[in-house]
């Protein structure tokens, strides 16, 4: 998609904290990164989000707002609107485009808000899944990366009682080989040691809990073996409350909360999500919203400004030959 280094940024829900953690990350930001830097959001917004975080926004970044028929009434600080949602979802689209369009290598995505979202008819879970069907991607993988846990999921945004049908060895095979490529690529460990995590309490005890371990798990980790070759270490199925006690360089979990509860519990403020499988580098905060602290000046921007500092380490990891 182009030879550029120019990083994009959306800023999310207008009346959520996105505004406030974008405008302290660019306060922040170095003269450098600032000439790189792509916005796609509404300029009065972000200065309001900057007021509210004590900061200015700097001069000369250049800012795209493709919804802006959007006032600071229509989008008021902690109370979520459809008019909000849309132009959330008009902002993610425009990177997108922006991204096939070969103007940015990269993005990092601010926190929306799904249920405004799909009342604008944003008809994807997520981030993640909106950028997969964008951008043409036939896999894609959710991996989040922090001080403590370098950690992905084998499933995302499934409802818990549909999870024992959905996993999939395939799905566990595939998110592990994208992840240890993330691994040698990115980050220079090139024989990570993987732990991957049983689904039932005990790791299923041979049984007794149920047997996704021994028809799931157990398969999808000789396929890793099979691929991966005996350099790689690759332990399980783990038993899941111990699991992160142990020491890996990645983690493999195979739901939602079984993975982010431990590293939003360790790495809440530094822990960085990227979505494998793009061909631009995604990156963004591990939280969401947080529609409750909203114009208040109290958000944190640590794991924002996190996300746009991994973001530009990756771009130069994947831009070398």
């Amino acid at each position: 998609m182009g030879h550029t280094d120019r990083i994009g940024i959306t800023l999310g829900d207008p009346s959520g904290i996105g505004p406030e953690i974008v405008a302290r990350a660019l306060a922040e930001a170095s003269p450098e990164l600032r000439r790189r830097l792509l916005l796609f959001g509404n300029q009065s917004v972000l200065e309001r989000g900057a007021e509210q975080a004590g900061v200015q926004v700097p001069d000369g970044i250049p800012l795209l707002d493709p919804y802006d028929t959007l006032t600071l009434e229509m989008a008021p600080c902690g109370k979520p609107s459809a008019t909000a949602g849309a132009a959330q979802v008009a902002y993610l689209d425009a990177a997108v485009r922006a991204a096939t369009d070969g103007e940015i290598a990269g993005l990092v995505t601010a926190p929306m808000s799904k249920t405004t979202a799909r009342a604008a008819d944003f008809r994807f879970t997520g981030h993640t899944d909106f950028l997969r069907a964008r951008l043409g991607s036939s896999r894609v993988a959710m991996m989040f990366v922090g001080p403590r846990y370098k950690l992905v999921l084998a499933t995302t945004h499934v409802p818990l009682m549909s999870l024992a049908a959905e996993l999939t060895s395939d799905q566990i095979v595939t998110v592990t080989l994208m992840a240890v490529e993330a691994l040698r690529r990115d980050f220079g460990i090139a024989s990570p040691r993987i732990g991957i995590l049983g689904l039932n309490p005990h790791a299923g005890e041979g049984g007794a809990f149920g047997h996704e371990e021994t028809s799931i798990v157990v398969p999808a980790i000789e396929t890793c073996r099979h691929h991966l070759g005996e350099s790689i270490e690759i332990v399980g199925p783990l038993v899941p409350d111990v699991a992160f006690r142990m020491n890996f360089d990645l983690w493999v979990a195979l739901y939602h909360d079984q993975g982010l509860i431990p590293v939003k519990l360790i790495d809440f403020e530094s822990s960085v999500n990227v979505t494998l499988g793009l061909p631009i580098v995604r990156t963004s905060p591990d939280h969401g919203v947080a529609y409750d602290i909203a114009g208040q000046g109290v958000a944190r921007a640590q794991s924002f400004i996190a996300a746009l500092d991994l973001c530009v380490k990756l771009v130069a990891s994947r831009a070398r030959p």
